[in-house]
């Protein structure tokens, strides 16, 4: 999708959200995000103009998600293709575009920062390599699929900033998370903004960034779909403002 360059400096238009994934009507998060949309624009005048953008779509084009006001790579891994996941990851985060990665978005914003940000080109997801010699991602000691838990919040952070809350029980229907090189991400500005109640990593931020979230839980699969959580509406809002600076520009 491209800018209409016909459209004057300074006229509105509708934020456009890429949701990058391969929609299926297995993957309950994708079943939530029509609700959500819905939600977003009678409870929060926040209207998006969102497409799907399938993984191996966004692997033949690096650039496929230039343009949008906002990316948000959703659950359902292993995806088609790792490298359009990444791809569309890299393009946010280089662009300063509204970015959020939930559940596997979230394992998959850690590795695509790993890889071209910190220099650790072998690192590996073990759902999508499992014969990988040096892992990132890899199974968790215990799966969190289908449970809730606790996560704490850092004061200070972006999380803490969008949720309004130090402490926050969340959904998870995961069963892979980060174990190593966490120290490595750090050194070179991710920033680990929310933790489980034994200090596993569950929020990533990236500082300096627009808005750059990416969270192991799902906050799509919050309540019934017609009241965003709070970090939906704040990948909303992101878009949104995002929108008004780039009609602003001139064409």
């Amino acid at each position: 999708m491209t800018k209409n360059s016909s459209q004057p400096a300074g006229a509105a238009r509708t934020a456009r959200l890429a949701l990058v994934g391969d929609r299926s009507p297995d993957v309950v998060s994708h079943s939530r995000v029509p609700l959500l949309l819905e939600a977003l624009a009678e409870r929060d005048r926040l209207v998006l103009d969102a497409y799907w953008i399938p993984s191996e779509d966004a692997a033949a084009d690096p650039a496929a998600v230039r343009g949008f006001d906002a990316v948000w790579v959703l659950p359902g891994s292993p995806y088609r293709s790792e490298a359009g996941v990444l791809a569309a990851i890299r393009t946010a985060r280089e662009e300063g575009i509204p970015f959020l990665g939930t559940c596997g978005g979230f394992q998959h914003a850690l590795l695509e920062y790993a890889r071209h940000v910190c220099g650790l080109a072998q690192v590996a997801h073990a759902e999508n390599d499992p014969d990988a010699e040096d892992f990132l991602i890899e199974p968790l000691a215990c799966s969190l699929v289908g449970h809730e838990a606790a996560v704490v919040i850092e004061p200070g952070s972006l999380a803490q900033s969008v949720t309004g809350a130090e402490r926050t029980v969340e959904r998870y229907f995961c069963a892979y998370g980060p174990t190593r090189h966490l120290d490595t991400l750090r050194a070179h500005g991710l920033r680990f903004s929310g933790h489980d109640e034994d200090g596993h990593v569950r929020i990533a931020e990236l500082p300096g960034h627009p808005f750059f979230l990416a969270t192991l839980f799902q906050p799509e699969l919050s309540g019934d779909g017609s009241r965003p959580h709070a970090v939906v509406r704040a990948l909303a809002r992101a878009a949104v403002e995002h929108a008004t600076r780039a009609a602003r520009q001139p064409v």
